[in-house]
């Protein structure tokens, strides 16, 4: 019945809208001719990568007019947060995929529907606007795991009570324009002066690698490093590695509570130990594969410098190193797996969503759809050089010689639920690997770990 009265009500409307009248006023054509302006905050991609999407949105509602602010990723949580206590928030805004939680409270999540008002101007010789208010169905849980990769529907589906008294129910908090993934970027000059024809495919091989590039001269100074890795703070994403090391050897990072379990024992020991034992080893002058230090330079400034072969990174690294140095000659390659394992990588991505405060909030959702549609999202892809996070985009990039690196390991990517202050979870583990580089109690570091990340729930 609801589903008749809803028809009927568009019908007259319609007539009413081209003069020949239901009665009432003409609220489709106030809502379709409103201004409203959408102020939208993003990191990294200036307005020039969504100008095609945005322009093509105007096209279809030419009412709606875009305020858009890059902001640089130092500034921006405080920023964010700064403009949401002030009332100033943006309508759009952009959260790192381990954000979600954090940022929850101040995201209007996807609701079931949304209210759009349209114009369309029909006839050759008479030509009329019909001005239409149309109640339109949002992407559904079903079409979400249908057509994303598996890390996304991970993270934006989360549990939601509108009130109180209401439900808790799984909404959708936020939509992704790319995938990111952790690859290993190396330095073929390097490797062929080492008579290494291939870069590693597993952990072992990087280690056998990693010792044949290691250079060591006078007082024990590492003068050519085969990797950065193995210590925290100068290191690049160390958080990253040791994470995706953990995951590969089969950590439980959390339980089905999302609580942190990562510093649990199981039957067959500290999973998650060895991996930082692995990890920190790259940095233990006592061990064959040493090779890094708390003295080296960052990672991404000694990489670009020709300093050392192996370098982990994502895609946006790519157009970093070759600003940095245009000679460096260098290639990219999938992240290591551990022999005989099953292949898990390392997801990093931002998700596009809708503020509480907003008050366009159905005409913020309805272009956040449109912008990460499949039809729109592309021109993005293509000018900001990212992989797609869309499963039917994914084969399209495996011909680009850098994205399909990327774009061919998004599908086994995925992360874990940090709790809700990412921030505090990869100090976390930064001071982790500092404790098992110094010779600390190990399992009791590990488990001061998981709880540090467990209060902040």
């Amino acid at each position: 019945m609801k589903t008749i009265w809803r028809n009927l009500s568009l019908i007259c409307l319609t007539l009413l809208l081209v003069g020949t009248g239901c009665g009432g006023d003409t609220q489709a054509q106030l809502l379709a001719t409103k201004p409203v302006t959408l102020t939208i905050w993003r990191v990294f991609d200036d307005d020039n990568t969504y100008s095609n999407i945005m322009n093509s949105y105007q096209a279809l509602h030419p009412n709606i007019s875009f305020n858009y602010r890059e902001l640089r990723y130092d500034e921006y949580e405080d920023e964010l947060l700064r403009a949401f206590a002030e009332g100033e928030g943006p309508d759009i805004f952009s959260i790192h995929n381990t954000w979600i939680g954090e940022y929850k409270s101040l995201i209007n999540p996807l609701p079931d529907s949304l209210t759009i008002p349209y114009s369309e101007t029909r006839g050759t010789i008479k030509k009329e606007t019909i001005y239409t208010i149309q109640e339109e169905p949002t992407l559904s849980q079903r079409t979400l795991k249908n057509d994303y990769v598996d890390v996304v529907v991970q993270d934006v589906l989360r549990s939601y009570r509108a009130s109180t008294k209401a439900d808790i129910e799984e909404r959708i908090f936020g939509l992704p324009m790319s995938v990111d993934s952790l690859a290993l970027y190396y330095n073929k000059d390097l490797l062929n002066a080492a008579g290494i024809p291939e870069p590693p495919s597993t952990w072992t091989e990087f280690q056998d690698q990693v010792t044949k590039l290691t250079k060591i001269g006078v007082e024990d100074k590492i003068t050519q490093a085969g990797a950065a890795i193995g210590t925290s703070r100068n290191v690049e994403r160390a958080f990253d590695i040791l994470s995706i090391l953990m995951m590969q050897n089969g950590t439980q990072m959390t339980d089905s509570r999302n609580q942190a379990t990562f510093g649990q024992e199981t039957e067959v020991g500290y999973l998650a130990s060895e991996a930082t034992r692995f990890y920190t080893d790259f940095a233990n002058p006592l061990k064959a594969v040493y090779t890094w230090n708390a003295d080296q330079p960052d990672s991404f400034d000694a990489f670009v410098k020709g300093n050392t072969a192996f370098f982990f990174g994502y895609s946006y690294h790519d157009a970093f190193i070759r600003a940095a140095n245009q000679k460096l000659n260098f290639a990219i390659t999938a992240l290591p797996q551990i022999d005989g394992g099953k292949t898990v990588n390392y997801a990093n991505y931002w998700v596009e969503t809708v503020a509480k405060s907003s008050d366009a909030g159905d005409w913020a959702w309805d272009f956040v759809q449109f912008a990460v549609d499949a039809d729109h999202v592309e021109s993005y892809l293509k000018a900001a050089k990212k992989p797609a996070a869309l499963r039917s985009l994914i084969s399209s990039q495996l011909e680009d010689e850098m994205l399909s690196i990327f774009a061919g390991q998004t599908l086994t990517a995925g992360s874990w639920y940090m709790g809700n202050n990412a921030n505090v979870a990869e100090e976390a583990f930064l001071d982790l690997i500092d404790a098992y580089v110094s010779g600390t109690d190990q399992e009791r570091s590990l488990k001061d770990t998981q709880n540090k990340v467990n209060q902040t729930l």
